[in-house]
């Protein structure tokens, strides 16, 4: 008897042991994991270089003195697809006084992409975040999730959700350049 409480006593302690290192180590890496920091209204936009679907590179800093509507969005999701078709007009009518429009798909293929974008008959630039660095450094979570970037390259305003084309173009008129 003395022996099965002895081996009972070192079994319990042996997984308390493991229990307690699995809890420190989970402690530690979360407290020292790099953190993305967070954007806010009133930072500077992190610059990028994405590619579109013609293979053209569009830098967010050549569009500096313009404001840019930046949208982070994907084919599957269905707010997405909804507000596109309104983000297309306002786009043509904003671009002209200095808005505009950029597009940020979501690592999704060229194929995938060019049939959503062909479907709609969009003419804003699309291009498309293949590693989801620009999705990381934007910190982008849900979509679809909308930066307005105004002209000296701050963020103006941060929308998450579906935008209707009232909204869309009461945005588009903020980031106008003066």
């Amino acid at each position: 008897m003395a022996q099965t409480k002895q081996k009972r006593l070192i079994v319990r302690t042996s997984i308390l042991v493991i229990l307690v290192v699995a809890i420190v180590y989970t402690i530690y890496t979360s407290a020292t994991k790099e953190k993305v920091e967070v954007l806010a209204v009133g930072d500077e936009a992190p610059n990028f270089t994405l590619v579109d679907l013609n293979g053209e590179e569009h830098r967010l800093s050549d569009y500096k003195g313009q404001g840019v509507f930046l949208n982070f969005w994907g084919t599957w999701c269905k707010p997405c697809a909804k507000e596109m078709p309104a983000m297309d007009r306002q786009y043509e009518v904003f671009r002209s006084q200095g808005v505009q429009t950029l597009a940020v798909n979501i690592a999704q293929s060229d194929f995938e992409v060019q049939r959503f974008t062909d479907q709609y008959g969009l003419d804003f630039p699309v291009v498309i975040d293949r590693t989801k660095s620009v999705m990381e450094a934007y910190n982008i979570n849900p979509l679809p999730t909308t930066m307005l970037i105004n002209q000296d390259g701050k963020i103006e305003r941060i929308i998450t959700g579906e935008m209707t084309e009232q909204d869309i173009a009461s945005f588009m008129e903020q980031i106008k350049p003066d």
